[in-house]
């Protein structure tokens, strides 16, 4: 599998959706939010590189994960390293929701343009889209820090061709 750029891994949250998820942030966004939670993943030559065995040892030795996610940065931006990682994750029966500042729309759309984008979108099970909007922020939301913000069922929504909102 290819080589990540990470910023870092928590390896048991309750935070970056449910139950124990194991959440990987990852090196590089072009979005640049204001007001970022996570601004030190900006640069694209942050952080450090990690092999994804590495990754899905940790997962192995974790029985309380119900899933992973992926986190950042920009994960769109890793989506060929992404989506390798995803179907071995998926093997082990564990769900996948990746954080995008790209919307869902946008990344459909340019399916053509970033094939690998297209494969990383189809692996995920939950997408938490959109960039982060200070003036839209909230502590009420779940799994979210922007109203703009949302949870798609990616894939009753590839399914459907049409955004299916989720409540996780």
């Amino acid at each position: 599998m290819k080589e990540l750029r990470l910023a870092g891994v928590i390896r048991e949250s309750i935070v970056d959706g449910p139950g124990m998820r194991m959440t990987i942030f990852t090196q590089g966004c072009p979005h640049h939010c204001e007001g970022c939670q996570n601004p030190q993943t900006h640069d694209f030559n942050g952080g450090y590189i990690s092999h994804p065995e590495n990754i899905l040892n940790a997962i192995d030795k974790d029985p309380l994960l119900s899933g992973v996610t992926f986190s950042g940065g920009e994960p769109f931006m890793q989506p060929e390293a992404l989506s390798a990682l995803a179907d071995e994750i998926h093997k082990r029966g564990l769900d996948i929701i990746t954080y995008t500042g790209f919307t869902f729309e946008e990344l459909v759309s340019q399916k053509d343009k970033f094939p690998e984008r297209m494969k990383l979108l189809e692996r995920t099970d939950y997408l938490i889209d959109g960039k982060f909007v200070l003036s839209l922020r909230s502590l009420d939301l779940r799994f979210r820090g922007s109203s703009n913000q949302r949870i798609i069922d990616v894939k009753r929504s590839l399914d459907e061709n049409r955004v299916i909102e989720a409540t996780l």
